[in-house]
């Protein structure tokens, strides 16, 4: 046979499609369309990517008090309790149930020159209302905590605003690690809500100081600011307004009293809240 009558293999040429009878142009046939399909293939693909894409929602993240438009302490201090409160370590020996009128009893606060008014107080019967914040929450979960009692107080000279909030947990356990706790959360992970009021209120972005105080199954946040959410001068005096916002406090000393057996004779008296004196 002649090299003329030889069929020329084309560099196209599939070897496995010419041994079952196929020519060269049904070979370029069937790869153009095998092309087009995996050209039409590959389009959908990447459409339905881009789609998935366009439509992802990633999981919400936990807002800080900045992003929710509440306000947060610039500063925080936490203080475990001290052994004066063991007869009220546990709620079992002191199971009454707190009340508003009983721990803001007194409208009126002073410590030196500096007074403050009560403005508003609330009682609530759940905890997590009053706070904000998936990690504050969730800690605020694990204290068995069943009351919080909140006050508001404005200074007489409308300078100066304050919050008392005390939880009822189940235990000085419970307190310690919930006050400690709170000083890492206090700015992203969650704070206590202020309440609202038209006399006094905390400046979402303005500058303010807290602590938190275990006193036995109880812990007591204590949180101050300027009124116009300033920072403190020289002239603000800040830790005689907390002082004068932990009078309040008298309350839960009055329990320790209740529940312990009285003194010996010769045996001095209980201490005194660090607070200074409430005057109605």
């Amino acid at each position: 046979m002649s090299a003329r009558n030889k069929r020329r293999r084309s560099s196209f040429e599939v070897p496995a499609l010419a041994e079952r009878g196929l020519t060269e142009r049904q070979q370029r046939l069937l790869f153009g369309v095998g092309t087009v399909l995996v050209v039409l293939l590959g389009g959908f693909g990447l459409t339905f990517v881009v789609s998935t894409l366009g439509s992802y929602e990633p999981e919400p993240r936990q807002a800080g008090g900045e992003e929710i438009g509440l306000p947060f302490p610039s500063t925080y201090e936490a203080w475990a309790s001290p052994k004066l409160f063991g007869p009220i370590a546990d709620r079992k020996a002191d199971a009454a149930a707190l009340k508003a009128e009983e721990v803001f009893a007194t409208k009126t606060l002073r410590s030196g020159k500096l007074t403050l008014r009560l403005v508003d107080r609330r009682l609530d019967p759940a905890c997590a209302p009053v706070m904000w914040g998936g990690d504050a929450l969730a800690e605020l979960g694990t204290t068995g905590c069943t009351q919080a009692v909140r006050g508001l107080y404005l200074s007489s000279d409308r300078r100066y605003v304050a919050q008392y909030t005390l939880f009822n947990m189940a235990g000085v356990e419970a307190a310690d690690r919930f006050v400690t706790r709170m000083s890492t959360l206090y700015r992203g992970g969650g704070w206590v809500r202020p309440l609202e009021s038209g006399e006094a209120t905390f400046a979402p972005d303005g500058y303010t100081e807290a602590s938190g105080h275990a006193m036995g199954h109880y812990a007591g946040l204590v949180w101050v600011a300027r009124a116009d959410g300033r920072e403190p001068t020289a002239k603000d005096d800040f830790v005689s307004l907390a002082l004068a916002a932990r009078g309040v406090e008298k309350a839960v000393y009055r329990r320790v009293v209740a529940v312990s057996p009285p003194p010996a004779a010769g045996t001095p008296a209980a201490p005194r809240t660090p607070a200074a004196s409430p005057a109605q």
